[in-house]
């Protein structure tokens, strides 16, 4: 059996972050105000406090202290709180690739998949978001609604990866 942990994270606050028009002056005030960009397409950027991951051409994911968020976008775009729908699941372990492989359509096991690089994709039915944390770990955003199912899902998978 490959070896791989698969542990529910406690809830965060998590928000959709929203840019609809003026994208580059929405960027110049970001990085401003927060001190770093606002990555691109497939990857992640941030701090200990507040980590911003994307997965849509307009859209971020927001994990951590989003409170300074809306006065940067202004009426650019929009912060809505999503933490509630989703659980984060982090797969960890020389075997978490092969595990997102099963029931996947994604190349978890790509080389260009790498730390900071994030990733929408459809296990076993079910729309999930990625975060490569670090060479040995991976976050997975999963919808609440099937979370405790993709949870087991892993887990039996994981008695059959070799």
């Amino acid at each position: 059996m490959t070896e791989v942990t698969i542990a529910a994270l406690p809830a965060a606050p998590l928000h959709a972050l929203e840019i609809w028009s003026n994208p580059a002056e929405v960027s110049q005030r970001f990085e401003a105000a927060m001190g770093f960009v606002l990555p691109p397409s497939g990857r992640a950027s941030g701090s200990d406090a507040l980590r911003l991951i994307r997965f849509e051409p307009t859209v971020w994911l927001v994990e951590g202290d989003a409170s300074a968020l809306p006065a940067v976008l202004g009426e650019d775009g929009a912060l809505t709180a999503i933490g509630g729908g989703i659980v984060r699941v982090r797969l960890s372990g020389p075997g978490w690739r092969s595990l997102l492989m099963e029931g996947g359509v994604f190349d978890a096991e790509s080389s260009g998949f790498a730390p900071g690089c994030s990733a929408t994709t459809i296990i076993d039915h079910v729309n999930v978001r990625l975060h490569v944390e670090n060479a040995d770990a991976c976050i997975a955003y999963v919808p609440l609604s099937y979370a405790a199912d993709m949870i087991y899902f892993w887990n039996t998978a994981a008695h059959t990866l070799v």
